[in-house]
């Protein structure tokens, strides 16, 4: 599968580069992101960059490539932040199972405690988090690429 684009799509135009990012890892077949809700701290997004709608759309070597990245990046926020307990991995097909983006992604969200903001409803923080706090889970994140 080719590296296929949607014009219309928001996260099309982020693997562009026509939006920005908190970009914490990218290669030729992924880009995976900080999501600006932030349902928890270090809740990042996990794209193929060929535009595919959703989980039905993939093939076996799309799915290879996008889901052999995902254990690296989960342990990289994992060891971004000792207070890390857990992680859910949410993968939403379809506007019924709550995909608002049509464009397929999984969310790795750390957890922190029973009682932190998530309960299978996102939380939006986007308006609690500064452009500085952003870029520093970013880079906490990245530093532990690999570790």
């Amino acid at each position: 599968m080719t590296n296929k684009r949607d014009a219309s799509c928001v996260f099309c135009k982020i693997i562009d580069g026509e939006i920005p990012s908190y970009t914490i890892y990218e290669d030729e077949n992924i880009k995976a992101f900080l999501d600006l809700s932030q349902a928890t701290p270090g809740h990042t997004l996990i794209v193929p960059k060929t535009h595919v709608k959703d989980i039905f759309a993939y093939d076996s070597e799309l799915a290879a490539k996008t889901f052999a990245k995902i254990p690296m990046i989960a342990q990289a926020i994992k060891a971004s932040n000792p207070k890390i307990i857990g992680m859910n991995i949410v993968n939403n097909n379809g506007s019924v199972a709550y995909q608002s983006v049509f464009h397929s992604h999984f969310h790795l969200i750390p957890r922190y405690s029973e009682t932190d903001d998530f309960k299978m409803i996102f939380g939006d923080h986007t308006d609690s988090y500064s452009q500085a706090q952003l870029g520093e889970i970013q880079n906490e994140i990245k530093a532990n690429l690999g570790a």
